[in-house]
C-alpha cells in the first residue's frame, strides 16, 4: 500500500490518489482501464458524446477493469434532452459515480445522487464550491488556472486548494499543470487528499488523442501554452480553455478576447467520423480526426514541461507516484542543519 494513500482513496475505491480527468474524447475506455489497473481513480470522458456511444464504453471499461470509475458529463454545456439520455444510460449500466463540470446544476446532482450514485464536481471558485457541496457533491475537484482545456476560474491551483480545503466538508482533489511526484506532494501540502490529472495522461499510449496533439505536448514548455476564449463554439459564451499555441491564437495575443461564439464563422477545417469539425470549436484532435489539425483546440496545462515522451499510462501514473514517494522519503530523513537551525548563526 502507497505511503500517498489517502481517505479519498477508500471513497473512491482506488490506491493512490491520482484521478484521471474527465477529458472529453480522450478519456476513452482503453485509458480509463490503463490507469484504474494501474492503481489511479479512470474517468471516461462523455461531453455531449451519443448514449450509444457512451454505453459502448461503458461496456468495454467494465470489461476490462473491475475497479470503481466515473462518467463525466458537463450539464451546463451539453442539451437538457442529450444529457437526460446520457445520465438514463449511465444509470441503466450500473453507472454509480458521475463526474460533472462548468456550473453547478443542483436538480442534476439531486438526481444521480437520489440513484446511489456519488458525484464528483470540478470547480474553479470558491463560491463555486459551497454551490457543489451545498448540492450533494462527495468530492470537489479544486482546479487552477494553470489547466488545460477548460478553465473556469482565475486563481493559481495551490491557492485555490488551499482555500477550498479549509472550508470544506468533503474531500478536495487538486487540478491544474499536475505532471510529476512533486506536483502530487504540493498539493498534498496545500490540503488536497489527491490530483487531478489530463494533460499528462493525454500524452500516453492508450489516450485517444490524435498523435499529433499528443507530439505537440511533448515539445511544448510552460511558456507556449496561453489561456484563450477564441475557442468556443459548443461552449458558452466566453469559456476560457488552455491550449498549446497555434494559427488561430497567435494574431490574437496572449489573454481573453470575449469571443461570442455567435459571432464566429462557421468553417469545417476537419472531419471526425464524419462529424465536421469547425474552426474555433472546442474540439481538440482525435484518434479518427483528419484535416487541419494545427488548427484546432490542442488542450495542454502548463505542467507539460515534466512531459517528454509518450508513454503507457501505467509507467506515466507509477512515475508520478514513485517520485512523490521518494520527495516524501527525502523530507523524512532529512535534519535542520546545525548551524543555520532556526535561521540563526553560530555565537
Amino acid at each position: 500500500m502507497s505511503v500517498l494513500r489517502t481517505p479519498v482513496c477508500d471513497l473512491l475505491g482506488c490506491e493512490v490518489p491520482v484521478l484521471l480527468a474527465g477529458m472529453g474524447g480522450v478519456s476513452r475506455h482503453e485509458l480509463a482501464a490503463a490507469v484504474a489497473n494501474a492503481g489511479g481513480f479512470a474517468q471516461l470522458g462523455m461531453v455531449r458524446e451519443d448514449p450509444a456511444l457512451i454505453a459502448a464504453e461503458v461496456r468495454a471499461l467494465q470489461a476490462a477493469t473491475s475497479r470503481p470509475f466515473a462518467v463525466n458529463v458537463i450539464p451546463s454545456a451539453t442539451d437538457p434532452a442529450l444529457l437526460d439520455r446520457q445520465i438514463g444510460t449511465c444509470l441503466d449500466l450500473g453507472v454509480n459515480i458521475f463526474s460533472f463540470f462548468w456550473d453547478v446544476m443542483p436538480d442534476v446532482i439531486r438526481r444521480v445522487k437520489d440513484q446511489g450514485a456519488k458525484v464528483i464536481h470540478q470547480i474553479g471558485t470558491t463560491r463555486a464550491a459551497q454551490e457543489a457541496e451545498a448540492a450533494g457533491a462527495d468530492v470537489l475537484v479544486a482546479q487552477g488556472v494553470e489547466a488545460g482545456g477548460h478553465i473556469h476560474g482565475t486563481a493559481p491551483m495551490l491557492a485555490l486548494v488551499e482555500t477550498v480545503a479549509g472550508a470544506a466538508r468533503v474531500p478536495v482533489i487538486a487540478s491544474g499543470g499536475i505532471a510529476s511526484g512533486a506536483g502530487l506532494v504540493a498539493a498534498l501540502a496545500a490540503g488536497a487528499q489527491g490530483v487531478h490529472i489530463g494533460t499528462a495522461f493525454l500524452a500516453t499510449a492508450e489516450s485517444f488523442a490524435h498523435d499529433y496533439h499528443k507530439q505537440r505536448v511533448i515539445e511544448a514548455g510552460a511558456d507556449d501554452t496561453l489561456r484563450t476564449d477564441v475557442f468556443v463554439l459548443n461552449w458558452p459564451a466566453h469559456a476560457a480553455v488552455r491550449v498549446i499555441a497555434n494559427s488561430v491564437t497567435r494574431p490574437l495575443g496572449f489573454g481573453l478576447m470575449g469571443h461570442d461564439p455567435d459571432s464566429l464563422p462557421r468553417e469545417v477545417i476537419a472531419d471526425e467520423g464524419g462529424r465536421p469539425i469547425l474552426r474555433y470549436s472546442t474540439d481538440s484532435p482525435l484518434r479518427i480526426t483528419t484535416g487541419d489539425l494545427e488548427a484546432m483546440a490542442l488542450f495542454a496545462g502548463q505542467g507539460v514541461d515534466a512531459i517528454t515522451a509518450i508513454v503507457p499510462a501505467a509507467e506515466r501514473l507509477r512515475s508520478i507516484v514513485s517520485g512523490a514517494e521518494a520527495i516524501l522519503s527525502r523530507l523524512s530523513r532529512a535534519k535542520p542543519d546545525p548551524v543555520w537551525n532556526y535561521g540563526k548563526s553560530p555565537g
